[in-house]
């Protein structure tokens, strides 16, 4: 099991076990897909008003989803809800494929951006985690995503949202509403106070995976377990 804790902004390492371990990840992935599509709505690339198409390729991903329908649009603030809210495995391919044009252009950008936060122990082949033995990462790695991730408070927002609530349009005809089911978030059977963002994951695989933010007097500590087996979050 590789874990890590450690300061945000100094980046002082509190505790770590088998911290450069290559590893699975499952839906922990998904901090990756979001810190890149908000950099993107930052650069001015697209709006959270933007309308992104799902592809046949999206519709296909299984797994966590929001059932998201081939040739029907969807508003960029309403995926990126659908990735923290339910891990929308269609959610998050049909985001990558809109700001790269395609799902195998956004995995590059997200390897390349990888390498720009420091990450030398990782490589990802899709933008949600299902299971690939090439797609992998480390505890110290997630530390790295989580700290550009973390210091966007809008992003931290939006993982702790509770309930996501997309209301119709005219190609999607019914309303969509799905509740969170992460414990840790306010809400949760195992709410925690000074929580400011978080993503989970699970897969047969890598088994149960988290990266956390909390933030108390000041101080924001970054928490990253992979392969736990009896998780309460």
């Amino acid at each position: 099991m590789g874990r890590r804790t450690g300061i945000l902004e100094s980046g002082r390492v509190l505790y770590e076990k088998n911290p450069d371990e290559r590893v699975p990840i499952a839906s922990i992935t998904k901090l990756m897909t979001l810190l890149l599509t908000f950099e993107a709505i930052h650069g001015g690339k697209l709006t959270l008003d933007t309308l992104v198409p799902v592809s046949e390729h999206a519709y296909h991903m299984g797994g966590s989803q929001i059932w998201l329908k081939e040739g029907e649009q969807m508003r960029v603030e309403d995926l990126i809800k659908a990735v923290c809210v339910v891990s929308g495995n269609d959610a998050a391919v049909a985001l990558g494929e809109h700001l790269a044009g395609s799902e195998e252009a956004f995995v590059a950008r997200m390897n390349e951006r990888a390498k720009e936060l420091g990450c030398v122990d990782s490589h990802f082949v899709n933008p949600n985690g299902l299971p690939n033995e090439d797609h992998y990462t480390s505890a110290y790695d997630l530390a790295m995503i989580g700290k550009a991730f973390f210091a966007n408070e809008a992003l931290c927002k939006m993982t702790m949202t509770h309930m996501l609530h997309i209301l119709p349009s005219e190609r999607q005809p019914d309303d969509i509403m799905e509740v969170n089911k992460m414990e840790l978030i306010p809400g949760g059977k195992y709410a925690y106070p000074y929580l400011v963002g978080c993503k989970t994951g699970y897969t047969d695989v890598a088994r149960s995976t988290l990266v956390s933010c909390a933030e108390k007097d000041g101080m924001k500590l970054i928490c990253v377990v992979m392969r736990d087996e009896n998780p309460n979050y």
